[in-house]
């Protein structure tokens, strides 16, 4: 699956919540509302977890209150990253730094839960590349 980046910067292909993944596997949503609990101290219903990601039109989210897709989508813009206010008030609620998870649990993060839960999220340093790369 090619990359697909969200208004805010975490990867829709890489998260277990995304359509294509979560119906490929039912088993990865009671995985997925585990590991968000653990590393984002928040539970989903794992019948709850499916989401088309922020790009589709009128799509079904996991966030349905996220204040910055409407943001950027008003802006005109593709994501955060190409914002004259980037990092905002409202960005910065959304920041995953995989340091800081680390160091909020207090523990090393085995490289599978990694890959499912933090690296689809770490959206800091994506944001950044982008707005150096001017993309």
């Amino acid at each position: 699956m090619e990359p697909i980046l969200t208004r805010c910067g975490y990867r829709c292909d890489l998260c277990l919540a995304y359509k294509a993944n979560a119906e490929s596997d039912p088993a990865v949503r009671q995985k997925l509302s585990d590991g968000w609990f653990k590393y984002f101290g928040f539970r989903l219903p794992p019948e709850q977890i499916v989401c088309d990601g922020c790009m589709a039109e009128n799509p079904r989210l996991i966030d349905k209150g996220c204040p910055v897709r409407p943001c950027v989508i008003a802006k005109g813009l593709d994501h955060c990253g190409q914002c004259q206010q980037y990092a905002c008030e409202k960005l910065k609620k959304r920041i995953v730094v995989y340091e800081g998870i680390k160091q909020r649990v207090g523990a090393d993060i085995p490289e599978d839960d990694y890959l499912c839960f933090i690296r689809p999220y770490e959206n800091k340093r994506r944001l950044e590349a982008l707005r150096a790369s001017g993309e």
